[in-house]
């Protein structure tokens, strides 16, 4: 029996971050049987999410599922609002992940944050202060599955656990399509790939390794939640952003 066709949609969901425009690449993933978006942004953008997947053709009202990649505010703020809108909504998470997800253990991210705090310039502690406030206020919401590299959330859609930027982290790969869907396991700058913000990556070693897995794929279209779409030399790219950090004292 011949696995369902996978379509990969991107969402382009522009908005103002501090007086500058800028952008995130939400994805949909859709097969015979399910539509699940992937990452659902900050708090409020629920607007801006549904103007994104209509230039797609699509509803989120169609929407099976939802799959949190990691629990960073910009991937998981948009989380409670989603599923209270849609309550028949199925959410997954990587197992590592979960947790921090449904708020039972406390955000790595905001513990970094508050770990942080002491060593900052005086100008630099205000700003801080509110990035700690809004972690805190992301709303908890709970998983209604949790799923390790290996196992199948979706038939067509692989789970690649490519921990450093959070200790649970995951992308996702569409064999079909050679589609891999990073999340922040990487990020496109200047048209060249990057480590998605490596002086606040939890583990930038482990983040290196995580490309050079990525590596090993075969993947003609590369989705990164910051910087967008690409399919002009990957695998020079990857080789690229991994010589860079072989050579950095870094690791």
């Amino acid at each position: 029996m011949m696995a369902s066709s996978v379509v990969v949609y991107v969402l382009e969901v522009r908005f103002d971050y501090n007086g500058k425009e800028d952008a995130l690449y939400l994805v949909i993933v859709k097969n015979e049987h399910q539509m699940i978006l992937v990452d659902c942004g900050y708090a409020g953008f629920m607007p801006l999410i549904e103007e994104a997947a209509q230039k797609q053709g699509l509803s989120l009202q169609e929407l099976t599922g939802v799959f949190i990649t990691h629990h960073d505010i910009d991937h998981l703020g948009g989380l409670a609002e989603l599923k209270n809108r849609y309550p028949a909504l199925a959410v997954y998470a990587p197992v590592i992940e979960a947790p921090y997800i449904s708020g039972k253990e406390k955000s790595v991210r905001l513990m970094q944050a508050e770990s942080l705090f002491e060593s900052l310039p005086e100008d630099q502690k205000s700003g801080a202060l509110y990035f700690q406030e809004l972690l805190k206020n992301v709303q908890s919401v709970e998983v209604d599955a949790v799923f390790s590299e290996g196992e199948t959330f979706m038939e067509g859609v692989q789970i690649i656990n490519t921990p450093g930027h959070m200790p649970g982290h995951v992308s996702l790969y569409v064999p079909e399509s050679q589609t891999l869907i990073a999340a922040d396991a990487l990020v496109i700058e200047h048209g060249e790939f990057e480590i998605a913000n490596p002086a606040f990556t939890l583990d930038l070693g482990a983040a290196v390794e995580s490309v050079k897995k990525l590596k090993r794929l075969e993947i003609k279209r590369m989705i990164c939640y910051h910087g967008g779409v690409t399919e002009e030399e990957i695998d020079a790219k990857l080789a690229r952003l991994i010589s860079r950090y072989s050579r950095s004292s870094v690791l």
